[in-house]
């Protein structure tokens, strides 16, 4: 799913990484010049990803961090992140709105935000409510990718119109 976002050499962001599975698929997609910053809140998650990168070879890609729920803790990659990851992660969160205004930060102008939730979870009216909230912090919606389970939406960052800051 992922290898039609991720390319060779990006920064991305895997938000509620948990145990890294995707934070570790994601690091060899971006191979050796490339970056993965993964954050989670929970400290356990964030221990367990960093045994499991270790036995891998793509373990000097991932940086993992402890994050709250509101400080994703990703203030020093303003404007670097050419595409974020939220696996599971929105239905959770307290502050789904401040989540997004991090992220929108952390994307360089033309950034690819990838949201997934389970069907199972997101009703039709929180999923538009995460639309609401993508639009208003200043993404706009590139497609709706078919999951066979899940709902998701991937999201850009606009880019600039020459002249605008």
């Amino acid at each position: 799913m992922l290898k039609r976002y991720v390319k060779q050499g990006m920064t991305v962001l895997d938000v509620g990484c948990g145990e890294g599975s995707y934070s570790i698929g994601m690091a060899r997609l971006v191979g050796s010049n490339g970056r993965v910053i993964a954050v989670d809140p929970q400290p356990a998650a964030i221990e367990a990803l960093k045994k499991r990168a270790e036995q891998t070879d793509v373990s000097t890609q991932i940086e993992s961090r402890a994050c709250t729920e509101q400080d994703l803790g990703i203030d020093d990659v303003t404007g670097q992140v050419e595409f974020a990851l939220a696996v599971y992660v929105i239905h959770h969160a307290t502050d789904a709105r401040r989540l997004m205004s991090n992220v929108y930060r952390a994307l360089k102008p033309g950034g690819m935000f990838l949201v997934v939730e389970p069907r199972h979870h997101a009703s039709a009216a929180e999923c538009e409510a995460t639309r609401a909230m993508a639009r208003d912090s200043g993404l706009t919606i590139s497609d709706h990718p078919k999951l066979w389970r899940d709902w998701a939406v991937l999201l850009v960052k606009d880019v600039p119109i020459s002249g605008d800051t």
